[in-house]
């Protein structure tokens, strides 16, 4: 059976896979920083649902990156996790 790191390593080799998996990078940060958020505050989902005042599963399709939430919800979610909501632009790395 082939291995998860094995399987992704394989199919970043593929130029088109690697352009359309960086273009996400920002979209996989924000998904383990949500997830991250809710552990070092020690609740569970359902837990973090009661305080945001909104359902296990709305937490669940939060942190499993299906759909870009807003920066309301952020907000809202940061307060329920005791953190800061802190959004920044970095300049871009130029290439080349």
């Amino acid at each position: 059976m082939t291995k998860l790191k094995d399987l992704k390593a394989h199919l970043l080799k593929a130029p088109e896979v690697r352009r359309h998996y960086d273009a996400m990078e920002e979209e996989f940060a924000l998904i383990v920083s949500v997830a991250k958020a809710r552990q070092r505050a020690g609740l569970s989902q359902a837990a973090l649902a009661k305080r945001m005042k909104t359902t296990q599963s709305a937490v669940a399709r939060l942190e499993s990156g299906r759909g870009l939430p807003s920066t309301r919800t952020l907000q809202r979610f940061a307060k329920a996790t005791g953190h800061k909501l802190k959004i920044s632009f970095e300049p871009l790395r130029k290439r080349g």
